[in-house]
């Protein structure tokens, strides 16, 4: 008899689990799936045996599957089946929105696993805060533009009457500055809010927190819990995700980024400047809390043009590495303490005269106050020695995160003897886990690598221009917008253009302004991205021109026949990987050969896997920067689709 009657097989007792998981799993791909019209992939059944083992097992778990293997049925049978053996939820954390919504959507994966197999999968979505509504911000954004006329924010108002969830992608087409005026951000501190409780994302909150089977986070979201969940149970309260089973990783290749950005804390001059307006309004304030605020911002400013001029300029990455200088150190210690000045002024302003000033606006700098300090507490300590800081292009913030996260990894998830796996079709270079596990800090972790079951020689074919110079710039670009021309044209539009960065793509708008199509061009930034998506999709001859669709998209069918690689993912002088570029060398090792490159192809590869994904999508890659004869040719030509026709010239 089944120890619990939701574990959709018999076993006896708790060590027989994993041989009766391995028999049910058998028992799917091989007799049930195929009755219901899929076929028997054996990549697949043997990625699905695998990482079955591992979860059972509590290892950690690198689990590569190529494209077309079906690795998500391959993770979900195991998620599924462990979450109810042991009580709790496994949480699968994903790279983005978007796949969020294609695993656990209406008609997504689970959906259709769920009907297939009448598992009645109870799975909920943990979706980054930002993509709910703020009821503070929605207030004044309803009382700055109730009488504006522009269409977009009409829509806006219109929307935020009727809607329940304030979840973004029931508006999915609104532009991201418009939505940013009425979302959450993290200097809104909930726990202090008036609202709080009451809430759209509290309510959000509370609904995937008694998941029974799954938590579909992003892996964002994942690190936040991650990172604060100690301290929140220290304080009595509770953490953002529900105590968990497991954690799958889906683009597992992905989690270093968002593990850093979650852990780190920045400092804005933006930020410092809007406080130091509010308080020169305020009637009554005393003369001591002004005059701080007003040397405040003259420190500020100072601190902040020497941080520009010590900024690395670099157009291909949004976080500006920075030579920290002496003088920078000074600079962020006198800030830093005329930052401590202003807090206990506040609280002291607080208690004297809490009417002339919002709660909700009190709130808001008390948390920009503490996030400020944290930052530059961490960023002086040591002559900044113990940290990674960068300078954020779009806002100037400083930002600055552990050097070590490694060992923080280990300390509150890899120790913790809980099933860890890492999922993706390029977790590997040819068959080797090492760079990932170096990056992770992992020493013994077990692996499976099962390849795609596409024919690319037939369906693949690669054009490698030979006229685009490479050292010339300028004069790259110019060809480069008339070869892309060309080919759109020739396709009938079907093409998706990948991009290094976001400055990138306006740079093509900008050069493609004087031509004239006859499909629309969609832009990563006019739009939420799953939207644009599903638009790319369904209007069957658009163009979608992006830096942040190389992984995690599907879009089969003739929708995608054009895959134009702008540039090499090469990566750039990114302070993050300027670390691990550091620590090879210091280890004896090459930088080039063991950094660049193997971060250049895992990224090629996923934006390669953009183009097949089923067995009946035809396609061409063009890539619009040189490779033959180039020191990087071997690595890119191993990292294209195996088999793939390679063609060159003009």
């Amino acid at each position: 008899m089944c120890a619990k009657s939701k574990v959709p097989f018999e076993y006896g007792n708790k060590g027989e689990f994993s041989n009766k998981l391995a028999q049910w799993i058998d028992h799917v791909f091989y007799d049930v799936l195929p009755e219901q019209g899929y076929e028997i992939r054996e990549e697949q059944i043997y990625t699905a045996f695998h990482l079955a083992n591992a979860v059972c097992k509590g290892k950690i778990h690198f689990a590569e599957a190529g494209l077309g293997t079906g690795k998500t049925f391959a993770y979900l049978l195991t998620a599924v089946s462990y979450a109810r053996f042991s009580g709790k939820p496994v949480v699968i954390a994903c790279a983005s929105t978007a796949l969020q919504e294609q695993l656990a959507g209406p008609g997504g994966d689970i959906d259709t696993l769920s009907r297939l197999l009448d598992l009645d999968i109870d799975s909920r979505m943990a979706k980054d805060p930002r993509q709910y509504l703020c009821d503070i911000k929605v207030n004044r954004f309803t009382n700055r533009y109730l009488e504006k006329e522009s269409r977009v924010y009409q829509k806006v108002l219109r929307w935020i009457e009727k809607t329940n969830r304030g979840e973004r992608s029931e508006i999915p087409q609104i532009p991201d500055p418009i939505w940013k005026k009425v979302a959450w951000d993290e200097t809104m501190p909930c726990d202090m809010c008036s609202r709080r409780g009451f809430c759209k994302l509290v309510k959000t909150r509370e609904h995937y927190r008694t998941a029974q089977d799954l938590i579909i986070a992003d892996h964002g979201t994942f690190f936040d819990d991650l990172w604060t969940r100690d301290e929140q149970i220290d304080n009595g309260m509770l953490p953002l995700l529900p105590p968990y089973s497991a954690v799958l990783f889906d683009e597992g290749h992905k989690i270093m980024l968002p593990a850093a950005m979650r852990a780190g804390r920045h400092v804005s001059y933006k930020d410092i400047k809007k406080m130091v307006a509010t308080i020169g309004r305020v009637q009554g304030a005393r003369p001591s809390l002004v005059s701080v605020a007003v040397a405040l911002e003259l420190v500020a400013s100072k601190f902040f043009n020497t941080l520009n001029q010590t900024a690395i300029q670099d157009e291909q990455t949004e976080r500006l590495a920075l030579r920290i200088t002496d003088e920078l150190l000074e600079t962020a210690h006198t800030l830093r303490r005329a930052l401590e000045m202003l807090q206990s002024e506040m609280l002291y302003e607080q208690e004297l005269h809490i009417e002339f000033i919002f709660t909700s606006q009190l709130q808001t700098y008390e948390a920009t106050l503490e996030r400020g300090l944290v930052a530059l507490y961490r960023f002086c300590r040591n002559k900044g020695k113990d940290i990674i800081a960068w300078v954020d292009r779009v806002d100037g913030s400083l930002w600055v995160v552990p050097r070590d996260l490694r060992r923080t990894l280990n300390d509150t998830l890899f120790a913790k003897g809980l099933p860890v796996v890492f999922s993706s079709a390029t977790l590997s270079i040819g068959g080797d886990f090492s760079y990932l596990s170096r990056t992770l800090g992992l020493t013994e972790p077990s692996g499976s690598s099962a390849g795609g079951i596409f024919d690319y020689q037939n369906q693949v074919v690669v054009h490698l221009p030979e006229n685009l110079p490479h050292w010339d710039q300028e004069n790259r670009f110019s060809l480069s917008i008339k070869l892309l021309v060309s080919v759109l044209n020739q396709t009938g539009g079907r093409g998706l253009v990948l991009t290094n960065s976001p400055s990138e793509v306006g740079r093509i708008r900008m050069a493609l302004k004087e031509y004239q199509f006859p499909f629309e061009l969609l832009w990563e930034d006019r739009g939420e991205r799953g939207y644009l998506v599903r638009r790319f999709r369904e209007e069957v001859s658009s163009v979608l021109i992006g830096s942040g669709f190389w992984e995690g998209i599907d879009v089969p069918g003739e929708s995608l026949s054009l895959l134009v690689i702008w540039q090499l993912p090469f990566p750039s002088s990114d302070p993050l990987i300027e670390v691990r570029r550091r620590e090879a060398k210091d280890q004896g090792m090459n930088p080039l050969v063991s950094v660049d490159y193997p971060e250049m192809s895992l990224k090629l590869k996923q934006g390669c896997g953009r183009l097949i994904r089923t067995k009946d999508d035809r396609g061409t890659i063009v890539i619009m920067e040189p490779v033959s004869g180039m020191p990087w040719e071997k690595v890119v030509l191993e990292a294209l689709p195996p088999g793939a026709q390679v063609t060159s010239g003009d």
